[in-house]
């Protein structure tokens, strides 16, 4: 089938209801044939399909769509800048360390703090501040880096409580939309009395089961991805502390005029 018979056959399938024609595109053996040889298949108008009843759908979920969408796109903009900051700081740490070891061992400070500037891992800036202030008592240099850390620390924790009341309100504004559909069926039920069918209920109920379903699939995959983000700030802040210990060390050995 050439490229004007699809268009005719498309044309078929356009019904008294406007752009919903493409809907019914694909519903008859021509029509299914000319998409198959056209490359798109049956499926095409089924995805069409699917997504022109995504819309419907949070139109009849009310007006509490509105905070659970915001709060799911302030949600996937703090994941996704939360991963992209964690992904520029990766970093395999024992190497990298154990190279600013051997620096410091054979006195060369200059080369371990230029070294220390090539790498963006907060881990960098916690040995720049030990290597700078080692002339200082043990004491002394070990709170300095413990509170740098703790800075650092923080600062991969950014935005991630904003990200927790975000997972924890989503299914409570489904559950509250469940309740105010729920209303709604009940209120119309008790208007129309003997006279009630069940596409008189059907708007409430629509706003109970999208409400609730809406905030649950934010609140899920967000509370998967929020801990996965807690895991690796967690295993960061343990390597910074280890290899933070193990510089204090190098640095007293050298002070001292040892080997290590």
């Amino acid at each position: 089938m050439t490229h004007r018979s699809l268009g005719a056959c498309a044309r078929k399938g356009f019904s008294a209801q406007g752009r919903r024609w493409v809907c019914f595109l694909g519903t008859t053996p021509a029509c299914r044939n000319a998409l198959r040889r056209a490359g798109t298949g049956l499926p095409v108008g089924l995805h069409i399909r699917r997504y022109r009843m995504f819309f419907p759908l949070i139109i009849k979920g009310g007006p509490i769509m509105i905070p659970i969408i915001i709060g799911s796109i302030i949600a996937l903009a703090i994941i996704l800048e939360r991963f992209w900051t964690l992904w520029k700081i990766r970093l395999n740490i024992a190497p990298f360390a154990q190279q600013i070891f051997l620096l410091l061992q054979k006195g060369q400070s200059q080369r371990a703090l230029e070294l220390c500037e090539t790498v963006r891992h907060p881990i960098a800036d916690v040995f720049k501040l030990g290597i700078l202030n080692q002339t200082l008592k043990r004491e002394e240099i070990e709170s300095m880096m413990e509170r740098e850390g703790e800075e650092q620390i923080q600062y991969l924790e950014q935005y991630l409580g904003a990200l927790l009341i975000i997972i924890g309100v989503e299914p409570m504004l489904g559950f509250l939309g469940t309740i105010v559909g729920l209303i709604q069926a009940f209120m119309t039920w008790e208007q129309l009395g003997s006279n009630i069918t069940v596409s008189a209920l059907a708007a409430g109920i629509y706003q109970a089961m999208i409400t609730t379903a809406a905030g649950l699939i934010v609140a899920i995959p967000g509370y998967i991805l929020y801990h996965l983000l807690v895991g690796k700030i967690k295993s960061h802040a343990q390597e910074m502390t280890y290899y933070g210990n193990e510089l204090v060390d190098v640095l007293a050995k050298a002070r001292e005029g040892g080997v290590r």
